[in-house]
């Protein structure tokens, strides 16, 4: 919430959100903002009482659906935090497709992640959440920043850049010009 320029955009959908905190944050730190989650629908409820319990029920919904076979509600931000690394690449690169399609033109991409270092030798958060996504998932594996930003062009966006955040996570962030 507080290391992405939100003055410069009025709406946020947060995809695969349960319970709502990235949307309740970003909410929360700028009054301006408006927007949500999309999710499952049998995480609606869950949605709602955080929602409500922050008091921004007025400024923050739940859209219900299934992000792979649906397109993302429209909005100035799309987020995908900690999504991509539980799918195949094809599927990587169809959900980057479907937050292209669903942004404005100078719309935002935001992937956050603990991206694998460039070097693959310099941290194991990385490495060890891809290989526990290798267990876990059928095809799922996380990926460097340079990935991504190559994934996100692929898809159309632009001025893409990564930024350390907290905790082992990154931002890749793009923009659709």
């Amino acid at each position: 919430a507080a290391q992405f320029p939100w003055e410069n955009y009025r709406t946020v959908i947060d995809v695969g959100t349960a319970e709502g905190c990235l949307p309740v944050e970003v909410a929360l730190a700028h009054p301006h903002m408006r927007g949500g989650g999309f999710d499952l629908p049998e995480l609606g409820d869950i949605f709602k009482i955080y929602i409500r319990e922050h008091g921004l029920a007025d400024r923050v919904q739940f859209y219900p659906g299934d992000f792979l076979k649906m397109g993302f509600p429209a909005a100035d931000v799309v987020v995908l935090g900690r999504i991509l690394h539980n799918w195949d690449i094809n599927t990587k690169r169809m959900l980057l497709g479907k937050a292209y399609d669903a942004l404005p033109e100078g719309g935002a991409l935001i992937v956050y992640e603990t991206l694998i270092p460039e070097d693959r030798r310099s941290s194991a958060a990385g490495m060890l959440a891809s290989l526990n996504m290798l267990l876990w998932t059928a095809g799922g594996f996380d990926f460097s920043g340079a990935d991504c930003a190559a994934w996100m062009s692929d898809a159309g966006f632009r001025d893409i850049r990564v930024e350390p955040l907290v905790a082992d996570e990154s931002m890749v962030i793009g923009k659709k010009l």
